[in-house]
């Protein structure tokens, strides 16, 4: 099953006449891998239009005519692009102002803004549970140790789960 081009195109076409044509990008395990900096630029860029294939796609004459960004969320085949396009949306709205309640919240995630390591873990109460403690250094209020020690615990963490970060 191959989407038609005349309705696809026209569509297209029609939201874009509605407003700002924005940024047509199309969900297909072809296109370049979604990471945070494409996340970035992708939140820098106002309205986008997603486009979802289903099964084989859409006729090639969609990507001739429309030129749009092809952009794939990992090397696997889904369905269709529908759970591609949630995926990509629930990573561009963080980025969106008001969207988080404070715009900082979303600076020391992991591959944020330049940020190549895996965020540090995370805790809250209570202090000890089944004999699992909060490490020390979080609950004594020096922010110069607990900036440190979350660094090292971040880049401990990328050592170990995700080295090719470090390369």
């Amino acid at each position: 099953m191959v989407l038609k081009v005349e309705p696809v195109v026209e569509c297209v076409e029609a939201v874009q006449a509605l407003g700002e044509p924005g940024r047509v990008v199309l969900l297909t395990p072809q296109g370049r891998k979604l990471n945070q900096p494409m996340v970035e630029e992708l939140a820098a860029a106002g309205r986008l239009v997603l486009l979802c294939g289903r099964y084989e796609g859409f006729d090639e004459r969609v990507i001739d005519i429309l030129r749009p960004d092809e952009i794939s969320i990992g090397d696997y085949v889904l369905n269709g692009g529908e759970v591609a396009a949630m995926v990509l949306i629930d990573a561009v709205i963080r980025l969106v102002p008001g969207v988080l309640g404070d715009e900082q919240s979303s600076i020391d995630d992991s591959f944020s803004r330049g940020n190549r390591g895996l965020e540090f873990a995370q805790y809250t109460r209570p202090r000890e549970y089944r004999g699992h403690m909060v490490p020390e250094v979080l609950l004594g209020g020096n922010h110069e140790e607990i900036a440190r020690w979350r660094k090292e615990q971040s880049e401990h963490k990328t050592k170990e789960r995700r080295a090719d970060l470090l390369e």
